[in-house]
């Protein structure tokens, strides 16, 4: 299992840090370019939308990237805020391996 004490960048903080800002992209600009109103680019921007599939494949056309890099920066978040939360982490703890495959 990944453990890692490190936050990872979110979503949010890298569609804005690494993509918005050396672009000069306003959230109605990206909103436009990603043919959706600017509401969900700001929640995507604030870490109150989480990247689905559909929305992957829309900023891996709009940034030339792969919708593989947008859902692995959700995952990747989305892991370590499982592993970091007091009740999934018992819920975690709880689970034994299986010795063998029936």
């Amino acid at each position: 299992m990944l453990m890692t004490k490190r936050e990872p960048a979110t979503v949010g903080e890298i569609l804005t840090e690494e993509f918005m800002k050396p672009m000069g992209l306003t959230q109605g600009a990206l909103a436009e370019a990603m043919g959706v109103q600017r509401k969900h680019v700001n929640e995507l921007c604030n870490d109150r939308r989480n990247v689905t599939a559909a929305t992957a494949l829309i900023l891996a056309r709009v940034f030339g990237n792969s919708p593989d890099f947008w859902l692995n920066a959700q995952r990747r978040t989305d892991l370590w805020a499982a592993m970091h939360s007091a009740r999934n982490r018992k819920r975690i703890e709880r689970a034994q391996p299986l010795t063998s495959a029936a």
